[in-house]
């Protein structure tokens, strides 16, 4: 009974040292890490979105995508129902997701009677600077929830963020009166992807990113971007998110929690 015993207790301890061997590596987040980051994703071009969502993946890492209508690299738009799968995919993992116009639709300046000029990037009226009511305004926003929930049948955090960042108090109380708060992003968190690659190379921008940013900051990237030569995320991303990991951050989702 006594060698029975210890021979069930041997068996039992090498097939969970096998399994050990035998199971993948994961870059899963330390649960003692003292430093969040948040990590944002605007739409863009989409030409490096499939690159991004491996890499947060593969370093079991979870950001919060901003989305609107944009054209892709592919010909369609970012929120056409050739998108829907890699958006069910990102939901499924866990990651979070806010408005960024459905037309990005750029702020231009405080209008009369508590309106603002925009002026769409895409859509019917693109390149017309419009004036937009808080009601059409929050009808903008909205927009990409209700569409996500087509795609998804899962809505969006209530958050959004200016295409380009450009706002006014107005604006931003126009979004809050919708019911969406404004998430824009700190200095040290432009991760410069869409700067001129040739004055500001991927490694210049790794550097700075992986050096500066700080406990409680917001980093902004896009899914791809039609003007630099040399694509940021396929170089940079997962290299920072590796740096940023050894100093002891962790990688929150937006919006933030109150502590």
């Amino acid at each position: 009974m006594f060698d029975q015993f210890y021979r069930q207790r041997l068996s039992g301890f090498l097939l969970a040292a096998s399994l050990w061997v035998l199971a993948p590596s994961t870059n899963a987040q330390t649960p003692d890490c003292k430093k969040t980051v948040y990590l944002s994703f605007d739409t863009g071009n989409m030409s490096v979105a499939q690159v991004v969502a491996d890499v947060l993946h593969r370093q079991n890492v979870k950001a919060t995508f901003f989305l609107a209508n944009e054209k892709t690299n592919r010909g369609d738009f970012a929120l056409d129902d050739s998108w829907k799968t890699f958006w069910q995919d990102r939901v499924r993992e866990g990651h979070h997701f806010g408005s960024h116009t459905y037309d990005h639709v750029y702020f231009v300046k405080d209008g009369p009677s508590n309106e603002v000029f925009e002026k769409p990037q895409f859509g019917p009226k693109a390149g017309s600077t419009i004036l937009y009511s808080e009601a059409s305004f929050c009808r903008e926003i909205r927009r990409v929830d209700d569409r996500f929930q087509e795609l998804t049948g899962t809505p969006l955090q209530k958050i959004w963020r200016a295409p380009g960042g450009k706002t006014s108090p107005r604006l931003i109380k126009m979004g809050n009166q919708c019911g969406y708060e404004h998430i824009g992003w700190n200095a040290a968190g432009f991760l410069g992807d869409e700067l001129n690659s040739q004055t500001h190379p991927n490694a210049v921008l790794l550097e700075r990113a992986s050096q500066q940013l700080q406990d409680g900051d917001i980093a902004m990237a896009h899914l791809g971007i039609w003007s630099r030569k040399e694509p940021w995320a396929p170089a940079v991303l997962e290299k920072l998110i590796v740096k940023l990991k050894d100093r002891g951050f962790c990688f929150g989702t937006l919006p933030k929690q109150s502590k």
